[in-house]
């Protein structure tokens, strides 16, 4: 049972030259399919090589899965789409929105630019001078090794001007999500189903994120968030903004629309129950 781009593509390989049955999971395809560098191009011939010898491959979004049926790597009969990885509902348990004047803005994510954080600095200087009594959280761990990395300075820069407050790292981000009022994410990377997103709407949290492969599952626009255009910081502000504008029962019932698109198409329990069938049914075959 495979998952990251790196086992699905070498486990497949050398699973194949073992003859063991093999299972992967493709939780997004980030940069690989957009960009069009050498080494891009090399992660997509070897995962349309070695995906070809997988017995079964689970999607995280149906726009992945197409897009593989589309290139002939996959069948329909030998793929299926997962809710993203499902989301634990016994650990992030729903907690009420709070409802005074003050809006807490927080964005979870791996620190570079495909994840659309200079565009969220850029949304909260613009906001800050509009409206009193707003923050806009940041928290996930610097990325050292990518290029498009957000670096230490422009974080360091982004606090001092009171832009951004950043929070750092922590394994215990449901402390942080329940602090907030609404999660924001405007990914422009080519995503699986976005944890941060999952986990965050299973707390009751609105959601804000791009109409984007992965994002957009989450969201159903204006019912639980909003959906932006991706890159576009006009339209990333003015959904920030309806956001602000919404009345106290309009953020608690968002907030309760959130939890329970969760509890009815993320909840762990529907993965693991897919897994194992496809488990039974290659164990049968073999």
């Amino acid at each position: 049972l495979n998952f990251t781009p790196k086992n699905n593509i070498y486990a497949t390989f050398a699973a194949s030259i073992l003859k063991a049955k093999v299972i992967n999971n493709i939780a997004g395809l980030g940069v690989v399919f957009i960009e069009k560098s050498i080494f891009s191009k090399l992660v997509s011939f070897l995962y349309k090589t070695s995906q070809k010898k997988a017995d079964y491959i689970f999607f995280q979004n149906e726009e992945d899965k197409k897009l593989f049926v589309d290139l002939g790597i996959v069948t329909p009969e030998n793929s299926d789409r997962l809710p993203g990885s499902g989301v634990d509902l016994s650990r992030f348990e729903y907690s009420e929105i709070g409802t005074s004047q003050n809006v807490r803005f927080l964005l979870v994510a791996r620190l570079i630019a495909e994840k659309g954080i200079r565009l969220y600095a850029e949304a909260a200087k613009e906001l800050n001078s509009r409206y009193p009594n707003l923050e806009f959280c940041l928290l996930g761990p610097l990325d050292t090794c990518s290029t498009s990395a957000i670096t230490k300075k422009e974080l360091e820069t982004w606090q001092s001007e009171n832009v951004i407050n950043y929070l750092g790292f922590t394994d215990h981000v449901e402390d942080e999500l329940k602090k907030s009022d609404c999660v924001v994410l405007p990914s422009y990377y080519r995503e699986g189903v976005p944890k941060s997103l999952l986990e965050a709407a299973a707390i009751g949290r609105p959601i804000i994120t791009t109409d984007n492969v992965g994002c957009r599952e989450v969201v159903d626009d204006g019912l639980n968030g909003f959906l932006c255009e991706p890159r576009s910081l006009i339209s990333l502000v003015n959904s920030l903004e309806k956001f602000i504008l919404l009345s106290p029962t309009e953020k608690v019932n968002m907030s309760i629309m959130s939890r329970e698109k969760v509890q009815k198409e993320f909840d762990e329990r529907i993965v693991i129950e897919k897994y194992l069938k496809v488990i039974d049914d290659l164990s049968k075959s073999s």
